[in-house]
């Protein structure tokens, strides 16, 4: 499922790169219980309620959780509603071969 960048109440972070942070944070997590991590992903799906102002910052949070080259694929929707939420991120990930 999707992660938001909720504070640990379930209500939205108001600072916009915090909120896109903990959304990041958050889906490490869930890629961390399935055995994965960022690697791993070969997917990404990111729903912005303000596009042309937060992609910067969506970038720049990208490039310090992605490794190298190759990247997943990424398609980024504008939309106009996230239940008070401004950024959200959903992937799909391959489970690594068992060591």
């Amino acid at each position: 499922s999707g992660q938001v960048g909720s504070r640990d109440d379930g209500s939205p972070e108001p600072d916009f790169p915090k909120q896109v942070e903990l959304a990041f944070r958050r889906l490490e997590s869930v890629l961390k219980a399935g055995g994965c991590t960022f690697d791993d992903v070969v997917d990404v799906t990111s729903f912005h309620t303000d596009p042309p102002t937060q992609f910067e910052t969506v970038l720049a949070v990208k490039r310090t959780v992605f490794g190298e080259a190759p990247y997943p694929t990424w398609t980024a929707i504008g939309v106009t509603w996230l239940a008070g939420f401004a950024f959200e991120i959903k992937v799909v990930a391959r489970i690594p071969p068992a060591a």
